[in-house]
C-alpha cells in the first residue's frame, strides 16, 4: 500500500478535476457543487480559492492563459486578468456540466450529466476554440473520466454506471470502434475520473470504491491505492515532474462522511504522468 498524504484538508462538497497547471506551478481542482475553483502550489503551499458563476465540472489551462471552464450552461472562458465570456451557450434545464479534458489536438472534450444522473440526458461533445461544438456521444448517464493513450491513438471514457472504462480509436476524425477496457466488479464502487500515465496505464478513482486502480493498455489491474474516503472522484498527475499523483474527494451524500472527505489527497512518488496539452482556445 502507498502511503497517502493531504495536500489539502477542506469539506469540498464534490470535490473534482485534479489538473496540473504547469505554466504556474499549481494544480487546479474544483468544488462541482460548491462553485469554487480551487488552487495549490505544492512547493509553497500556497491556496487560493474563488468562487464560479455556475455549478463548475471542469476547468483546464488555455494555451494563451486563463482557463476555459465546463459550467452548468455550457462552456466558458476565463481570461488571465479574470474576465469571463462564453466560448458556447447551451443552456439546458435539468443539465449540468460534469468531467472534461483536452484532447491531443487541443480541442476540449466536455461532458454533462443530468441532476437526476438518468440514461441518455448526457452528452460528450467536443468544443474548438471558436466556440464550434460537436457531439461525439450522446446517449450518456454520467460522463466522467476522459483520457488519451501517449501516442494519441486511443481514447479512454467512463459512463459511471456502467461500471466500466471504455476506449475507442481516435483521430483528427473522431472516435470509433467503442469496446470495454475493463469492467469494475460489483461492490468495488463505481469508475469516477481518470488519468493516462506514461506507460499507458489507466488510472481510474473508484466513487464508493475508496481507491485508486491502475490497469495496464490490456486492461489487466496491476496496482490498488486504498483511501481512507469512500468516494474519491478523480485523479491527477502533478509537481514539477508528473511524478505525485493527486486525488479528489467527495462529501456529498455520505451520512457520516470521513474527516478527511472532500480534501485533496496526494500519493507522492506514485508513478509518471503525461504532460497535458492546453485548450487551444
Amino acid at each position: 500500500m502507498t502511503a497517502y498524504e493531504v495536500a489539502v484538508a477542506a469539506e469540498a462538497t464534490l470535490g473534482e478535476g485534479p489538473t496540473w497547471d504547469p505554466a504556474t506551478g499549481t494544480l487546479l481542482w474544483l468544488d462541482i457543487l460548491g462553485m469554487r475553483l480551487h488552487t495549490y502550489d505544492p512547493v509553497t503551499g500556497r491556496r487560493t480559492v474563488r468562487t464560479t458563476p455556475q455549478h463548475v465540472g471542469a476547468a483546464k489551462p488555455r494555451a494563451g492563459g486563463g482557463l476555459v471552464l465546463n459550467l452548468r450552461d455550457g462552456v466558458g472562458l476565463l481570461d488571465p486578468d479574470g474576465a469571463f465570456r462564453w466560448l458556447h451557450h447551451e443552456p439546458v434545464p435539468g443539465r449540468r456540466a460534469n468531467d472534461a479534458a483536452v484532447a491531443p489536438d487541443g480541442s476540449l472534450w466536455a461532458g454533462t450529466m443530468r441532476y437526476d444522473e438518468a440514461a441518455g440526458g448526457g452528452t460528450l461533445s467536443r468544443l474548438t476554440g471558436d466556440g464550434t461544438a460537436q457531439t461525439m456521444l450522446d446517449d450518456v448517464a454520467v460522463s466522467n473520466g476522459t483520457g488519451w493513450s501517449p501516442d494519441g491513438r486511443l481514447m479512454y471514457y467512463v459512463d459511471s454506471p456502467t461500471r466500466r472504462v471504455d476506449v475507442f480509436d481516435y483521430d483528427s476524425e473522431g472516435i470509433r470502434d467503442r469496446r470495454p477496457l475493463v469492467e469494475i466488479e460489483e461492490g468495488a464502487g463505481y469508475p469516477d475520473g481518470l488519468t493516462v500515465d506514461a506507460d499507458g496505464c489507466v488510472w481510474v478513482a473508484l466513487w464508493d470504491g475508496g481507491a485508486v486502480r491502475r490497469y495496464t493498455p490490456d486492461g489487466t489491474l496491476d496496482r490498488v491505492i486504498s483511501l481512507p474516503t469512500p468516494r474519491t472522484t478523480a485523479c491527477a498527475f502533478g509537481g514539477p515532474a508528473l511524478t505525485d499523483l493527486y486525488v479528489t474527494t467527495a462529501r456529498t451524500g455520505l451520512e457520516s462522511p470521513h474527516p478527511l472527505s472532500g480534501s485533496l489527497l496526494v500519493i507522492p512518488n506514485a508513478g509518471k504522468g503525461l504532460p497535458q496539452p492546453p485548450f487551444e482556445g
